[in-house]
């Protein structure tokens, strides 16, 4: 009797685990942590757009909305933008606390400006049409990004590439034998 009731009880325990394998193959795999945010900030627009009074569309979404939701985000930032009247105005690091604005920091903006632009697209926007890519959210960030280097006195300049450089690497790349001849 006692050998009956080791036989069910190891019968039950392998259809147990059947069971379990099938459950973890039919479920997808988890997202990446982009994926996960692009998700999110997808639905957190979406609901910035339900919200509004009157409610907008998705369809009926353009840039004057995106615009507006940058700056509805901007009073949870976490980044000190000093103002033009701030003593520590310029300084990089500044030695005492001041009242100045916490703001979303410009990497951040662009960064979500990116994920929802592919998010548009993944949900049936066409690129051509896509809010997120048009030029006024470019000037928007630009402005943003100057705005903050200015504030915290670190000038943004893009590097550019000497010409001399670029002629090098060209000169290296055809130095080196291709695997294909060896």
């Amino acid at each position: 009797m006692s050998s009956d009731r080791r036989k069910d009880s190891a019968e039950g325990s392998s259809r147990s685990t059947g069971a379990g394998n099938q459950q973890q193959q039919q479920q997808p795999a988890p997202l990446s942590r982009y994926e996960s945010q692009k998700r999110r900030d997808w639905n957190t627009f979406g609901q910035y757009l339900k919200n509004q009074a009157p409610p907008v569309s998705l369809s009926q979404c353009n840039c004057n909305h995106v615009l507006d939701f940058l700056r509805y985000l901007d009073q949870f930032g976490k980044t000190k933008v000093h103002l033009h009247g701030c003593v520590f105005f310029g300084q990089p690091d500044p030695p005492a606390p001041c009242t100045c604005p916490l703001r979303q920091a410009w990497g951040s903006l662009d960064a979500l400006i990116g994920r929802l632009r592919a998010a548009y697209e993944e949900h049936g926007g066409s690129p051509d049409t896509n809010p997120f890519g048009n030029g006024s959210i470019r000037v928007y960030l630009r402005e943003i990004k100057e705005c903050q280097a200015k504030a915290r006195g670190i000038p943004y300049k893009k590097k550019k590439k000497k010409r001399n450089q670029i002629i090098k690497a060209m000169a290296i790349d055809e130095a080196k034998p291709s695997k294909q001849a060896a």
